[in-house]
């Protein structure tokens, strides 16, 4: 303490100055001249400083580290080090991570992992233990994790409290089993944080008298007015798959903005790459009328005042020296980043080395019992069906009734039944054979299928195809690879991605991940032809997702998310 104070004082030379720039005040929401002075890691102040070491940032904005305050690390399809390679020269140097899809893989040894694996990076990783180890009673997942399973971790250095509480159902209901997990956050005077589409009214407000203080599932300015009236911070989202921004920052003003955080949720490595990722959201905002030092404090301080980062957000004595210099406040592009101090990337260059990290607790996690292709017969016992209907822009789904033909064994057939696909969810963690069939539409695909071990949240393999053979062949595929993405067009493996981590994430590093990603969806659009107007991957592994309206399907059957309980395909 007394070295950095000789150094704000100016009796002992700091490490760094930037000069030429500009300085962004998150407390005064102002730019203010520089120079900025780092030193032993921390900010030490504004003012010409005697330096080490001096930078020009050529004119450039000098601005906090931005935080996604809500993310899945393995919904990028990489490993931790691979994500900070990617994201880190885009501006974002600490991430609030919710490792509840290894989790529900795993179990302790996924979220250990992912403890591990982030330790030694110059991104500062924090973690939510998971709350919903299943996410509902209703599925079939790799694990399963109480209040007491999580007390193990909670007290590591990395954790900052519990991950969104999906179940929302068993909060309102007054759940003990779900209220522990809430109430071991607060007992350590940490957060909870929220999952809750839809919810509204005296439900919303039993939600959150439970303290859940958080939600990134709001798609409606009047949903996220409702959260913000009842002390709940809301994180805007912008991913791969749901793109909630544009509307929301709509209803974000002076009065409100201190609750607003910015987040990704789940943003693919070829998203983050070719457009950024915090620095997209602020890009983004500002576009759409949102003041530029609003938007940088909705990305940095905002979230470190949520949860808990006293040394994070700002740039002021003692913080920690998380900096970033962009060009100007439009473009947020990113000409130096600094993590604690240190320079680790220059013009969207790493200047440090970073190592991956290997684990062989997670890996062989698919397991599956025998198949064959009457596990893919789909009975109807009506002319009218139940039918998943895929919606643009995001995971929700329309539960939705059509007319159907069977074929002459009473069987769903696609090939007779124009814009719709059978969809299946098979169990992989414990080989139970347990497996349901739903039919699918607007998601156009033709000609084949596409298999994958990546399915929100219990990760059990889903399949969408147009007939039964293509389905059984991708299946097969994905379970020799030992998880992943497959794509099968007339019998033929077409393309894949293999995941053989928990059948979540490559070994692979991020630019491999995103030039494969990238063959395969344009495959997917280009060849089996799905609908251009959805992300084919990111929209298929929602499709087994029982809290996000309306209609899903679990490995247990088709699940109506209004009603939260099963329901048949067959109207009759």
């Amino acid at each position: 303490m007394k070295q950095l104070i000789d150094m704000a004082a100016g009796r002992i030379p700091v490490d760094t100055l930037i000069i030429n720039c500009k300085v962004v005040d998150v407390f005064n929401q102002r730019l203010i001249d520089g120079p900025l002075a780092l030193g032993m890691g921390k900010v030490i102040g504004i003012g010409d400083y005697e330096a080490r070491e001096i930078i020009d940032a050529n004119g450039g904005i000098v601005m906090p580290g931005l935080i996604d305050s809500h993310v899945h690390i393995e919904s990028s399809s990489i490993t931790p080090p691979q994500f900070a390679r990617i994201v880190l020269p885009h501006g974002t140097t600490t991430v609030i991570a919710d490792p509840h899809e290894i989790a529900n893989v795993c179990g302790l040894d996924g979220i250990r992992y992912m403890l591990d694996a982030s330790k030694n990076l110059p991104l500062n990783v924090k973690i939510m233990l998971p709350s919903c180890v299943p996410a509902t009673p209703f599925e079939e997942a790799g694990a399963k994790l109480m209040a007491e399973d999580l007390a193990e971790l909670i007290s590591h250095p990395d954790v900052l409290g519990v991950g969104e509480v999906m179940d929302f159902p068993a909060v309102i209901n007054g759940d003990e089993a779900m209220l522990a997990k809430v109430k071991l956050a607060h007992d350590h005077g940490y957060i909870a944080d929220g999952h809750s589409p839809g919810l509204k009214g005296l439900d919303l407000q039993a939600y959150a008298m439970a303290g859940i203080k958080t939600d990134h599932e709001c798609s409606s300015i009047e949903a996220m007015l409702a959260r913000i009236q009842m002390g709940m911070y809301i994180q805007i989202r912008e991913g791969s798959a749901c793109k909630d921004l544009l509307e929301l920052v709509k209803g974000v003003n002076a009065a409100n903005a201190s609750r607003c955080l910015f987040c990704t949720d789940d943003r693919e490595p070829k998203d983050i790459i070719n457009g950024g990722h915090i620095n997209k959201n602020l890009r983004l905002a500002v576009e759409a009328g949102i003041d530029p030092i609003m938007a940088i404090t909705i990305g940095t301080l905002n979230a470190a005042e949520c949860y808990g980062l006293k040394k994070k957000g700002a740039l002021a004595p003692g913080y920690d020296g998380d900096v970033v210099i962009v060009e100007n406040l439009q473009s947020f592009k990113v000409r130096r980043v600094f993590c604690a101090g240190q320079e680790i990337s220059r013009n969207g260059e790493l200047l440090v080395d970073i190592q991956d990290y290997h684990c062989p607790s997670v890996l062989n996690t698919v397991n599956l019992a025998p198949l064959s292709i009457e596990n893919f017969h789909l009975p109807l016992t009506s002319d009218k069906a139940r039918a998943m209907g895929v919606l643009p822009g995001g995971v929700l789904t329309k539960a939705l009734e059509v007319d159907v033909q069977v074929n002459s064994h009473g069987l769903f057939d696609p090939q007779l039944n124009p814009g719709l696909n059978k969809l299946a969810v098979i169990e992989r963690h414990k080989a139970s054979g347990n497996m349901s069939l739903a039919i699918l539409a607007d998601y156009g695909l033709t000609g084949g299928a596409i298999a994958t071990t990546v399915s929100h949240d219990s990760h059990n393999i889903v399949v969408v195809g147009d007939n039964d053979q293509d389905m059984l062949a991708a299946v097969k595929q994905v379970e020799s690879i030992g998880g992943g993405f497959v794509l099968v067009h007339n019998g033929e493996v077409i393309g894949e991605l293999p995941l053989p981590i928990a059948g979540l994430m490559s070994d692979q590093n991020a630019e491999t991940v995103a030039k494969t990603m990238g063959d395969l969806l344009g495959k997917a659009r280009n060849t089996l032809g799905v609908n251009t107007n959805i992300q084919p991957l990111m929209t298929l592994v929602f499709m087994s997702l029982p809290v996000i309206p309306e209609l899903k399907l679990t490995s247990n059957g088709l699940f109506d998310v209004r009603a939260f309980s099963f329901t048949d395909t067959s109207i009759i």
